[in-house]
Formats: structure tokens, C-alpha cells, sequence
């Protein structure tokens, strides 16, 4: 099989700039790289497409099912939950994702955050910049209480490609790991229940996919059963902690910190509730974990091969 027309819809989702591209090049003659195609131009943009990639512009049966050339979906990225599998099923139409890409680049983003916090990072350098250390009698500020990792207890929801190599260098800063079950059914020996997981750790470290098993999975209830020094983080989807709840906690001092690099509205709108106050304890980056130059690369490459890999007759990454 060879396929001449592809679409990339938010090509400049992954900032291709400083990206070599050639490989999307080998393996499509004719593509159409769009910026970042709006919901209501979907349809007309993949009308006569062979291949489609995307990133995060949702694709559903509406927009879909004029596509009538459409033989293969590559999503630019792991997760899939913009793209309506089953009515590609029906269609006839193949899906595949990337997979293992931005290993590196993510674990290297969840210690930045569980660093930032333990340490009070932001805090301290706030102090540098506004005199306060100038001002002091000492040679040294210590008004924020320092934690070493060593010896903390880190929970990890999701053990996966992530969460395994998360969990990897949480043992090379001498922290003990223990895993959340998957739910219920759960009957593995080295798992623990969220429920009982909660009340031991010293850090919450979220990997898993966002289902409808695990939207919200981190709410009211569960925040209240974590200890009062503990800290959160979710490079993962935003859905899986309710914002609302998480925000109660920390200005109560229910718990002491949480690192974000995911929302459950991406890109947040103007006004939105966990922005309208910078709270010393709770950290946002823009949904950039994965987004190291080498990440971005990989991510690119993989596209590529999963496109030649297909046109040879053979699937690669399905989903």
C-alpha cells in the first residue's frame, strides 16, 4: 500500500522548529500541515485525507465519517481519548498511537515539581529577590521547613512505562515505593488500595490514563485521608483530581503541596479558579513534561515509522 495525502491537524502542537522533519517527509509525498484546525473545520481539512495525525483536535464520528479515503489515524502522542475509536472501527479505519517517547523528559519533570516542593524552592528564591535574605541576621534563610526525599514513601497510581521509571529514581533518592491496585479486582500481591495506599505516602504520583473508572479519582475523600505533609503530583491528565477539592485542601493545609503539569481545561480560560491566587504551596506548568527537544524528536520519528510500517502492510502501536 502507498498513500499520497496525509494531514497533520495541530502540527504546531509539538513545536516543530527545532524538530528535523524529513522523516514525515519519506513517508508521505503530499502533506498538509495545518497549524491547529478548528472543531468545525475538521471535517473539510480531512475530507479526501488517506492518513490523518493528530495530537489533541478531537476527532468523532461526525467529523469522521465524510472521510471516506481515511485508512489509517496516527495520534501524536500515547493517550487516544480525543479520538472516537469505535466510530473509526466502523469506518474501517486503523489507529495507532506513540508509545515510550517521553520517558525521560517526564520523570525528569515529576522530580523537578516533588524537588520544587519538598525543597520550597519557589519560595526561598522569592525571598532572595525581595530582600528578605539581606535582611537577615544569619548567613542563611530557613523559615520553610526542608525535606529530604530520602526515606519518604512514594505512592505511584499507574505502573506503566512512566510509572516504572519513576518509580526507578525515586529508589535512587533513597525513597520506599509502593504501588496503588488498579481497582478492586486487583489481586496482585505487591499492590495496595488507593484506600489504604493514601494514609502512608509522602508522595502521590499519578500515571495512569484518564477513564471513566479514574475521573476524579483523587476527590474530597481521598485528599482527606492523605497525611497533612503529604504532596501530589499529576503529570497524567488533569481529569483524574477534582481541581475544586484539591484547592480546598491546600488553602486549608489539608495537605502541604501539589505539583500540576496537566488541567482538566487545557488550555485554562482566562479566570480560571486554580489561577486567580498563587498559592506558595501548589506548582502549574503548562502541560510540558513531554515536551523536551528529544522527547519531540522521538515523537516526530515514531509518527513517521508508524506510517511506512502501515504502508508495508503492517500496524504498529495499535489502539
Amino acid at each position: 500500500m502507498t498513500f499520497s495525502k496525509a494531514v497533520f491537524l495541530d502540527f504546531l502542537s509539538v513545536h516543530p522548529d527545532d524538530l528535523n522533519t524529513d522523516g514525515l517527509s519519506e513517508a508521505v509525498e503530499h502533506w498538509r500541515f495545518c497549524d491547529n484546525t478548528k472543531d468545525e473545520d475538521v471535517a473539510a481539512t480531512i475530507a479526501d485525507a488517506e492518513i490523518v495525525v493528530v495530537n489533541k483536535v478531537v476527532l468523532n464520528e461526525q467529523n469522521l465519517s465524510p472521510a471516506k479515503n481515511l485508512k489509517l489515524i496516527c495520534a501524536a502522542a500515547t493517550g487516544v481519548n480525543n479520538i472516537d475509536l469505535l466510530a473509526a472501527q466502523k469506518q474501517g479505519i486503523d489507529v495507532c498511537n506513540v508509545q515510550r517517547y517521553a520517558t525521560g523528559s517526564v520523570v525528569q519533570h515529576v522530580f523537578t515539581l516533588i524537588l520544587s516542593l519538598t525543597t520550597r524552592l519557589e519560595q526561598y528564591q522569592d525571598d532572595v529577590f525581595n530582600g528578605r535574605w539581606s535582611k537577615s541576621e544569619y548567613f542563611c534563610l530557613l523559615d520553610y521547613p526542608i525535606r529530604e526525599l530520602q526515606g519518604l514513601t512514594l505512592g505511584i497510581v499507574g505502573f506503566g512505562e512512566l510509572g516504572k521509571s519513576v518509580a526507578n529514581v525515586a529508589k535512587a533518592f533513597g525513597m520506599n515505593v509502593l504501588l496503588a491496585k488498579r481497582d478492586k479486582n486487583d489481586t496482585r500481591h505487591d499492590r495496595i488500595a488507593l484506600h489504604d495506599l493514601l494514609p502512608v505516602i509522602d508522595v502521590l504520583s499519578l500515571h495512569c490514563p484518564l477513564t471513566d473508572n479514574t475521573e476524579g479519582m483523587i476527590a474530597e475523600a481521598e485528599l482527606a485521608r492523605m497525611k497533612p505533609d503529604a504532596i501530589i503530583i499529576n503529570t497524567a491528565r488533569g481529569g483524574l483530581i477534582d481541581e475544586r477539592a484539591l484547592l480546598s485542601a491546600l488553602q486549608q493545609g489539608q495537605i502541604a503541596g501539589a505539583g500540576l503539569d496537566v488541567l482538566a481545561q487545557e488550555p485554562p480560560q482566562e479566570g480560571y479558579f486554580l489561577l486567580q491566587q498563587k498559592l506558595p504551596n501548589l506548582i502549574i506548568t503548562p502541560h510540558t513534561a513531554w515536551a523536551s527537544r528529544e522527547s519531540r524528536q522521538r515523537l516526530l520519528d515514531q509518527v513517521s515509522e508508524n506510517i511506512q510500517a502501515y504502508q508495508q502492510g503492517q500496524l504498529r502501536n495499535s489502539v
